[in-house]
């Protein structure tokens, strides 16, 4: 077994880094639900993180070429027009890249309170637009997202296990 093929435990990490870079951005989000006023000025800005997958992979029949091996028929039906072979094997970089990115500030919500202290002549509040059912949809989809590249990991290492039980 090569140290290629462990390149398993590197793209789970990168999933467990940009997954807990969102349950982190989450976690600010509802801790400033109330927040009015911010060094910035105005309300705070609710922040997203997007995911992007990195376009360095490269096809698994390109992979086979280079080893020098040749990918055999075994049945009728393998390896056929029909379904093409599209696998796809991760290149040398992370295989995400998580941003954060803070809302316009044309998001907020106006709340009627004239007795705050941030109000404005009309009596309106600006409140940052966090929703905090939004907020805990959001890190529930993350711990799982987290968890299933910790069991991403644990199968790995099991299967590294048994391999050297051979």
């Amino acid at each position: 077994m090569s140290i290629e093929s462990l390149r398993v435990f590197e793209i789970a990490a990168d999933g467990l880094s940009a997954q807990r870079l969102k349950m982190d951005t989450v976690s600010e989000n509802i801790a400033n639900a109330e927040t009015t006023r911010t060094p910035e000025g105005g309300p705070y800005r609710r922040q997203d993180v997007s995911m992007a997958a990195n376009n360095t992979q490269t096809e698994f029949r390109s992979q086979l070429q280079l080893a020098n091996m040749r990918l055999r028929q075994t049945r009728d039906g393998h390896n056929t027009a029909l379904r093409p072979n599209r696998a796809i094997l991760p290149g040398a970089e992370s295989a995400v890249t998580a941003n954060v990115q803070e809302a316009p500030p044309e998001q907020v919500k106006l709340v009627f309170d004239p007795s705050h202290p941030d109000a404005d002549d009309s009596g309106y509040v600006a409140m940052p637009d966090v929703e905090l059912i939004v907020e805990m949809v959001e890190m529930m989809a993350a711990s799982r997202a987290y968890e299933a590249n910790l069991t991403t990991i644990d199968a790995t290492k099991q299967m590294i296990d048994k391999a050297l039980e051979i």
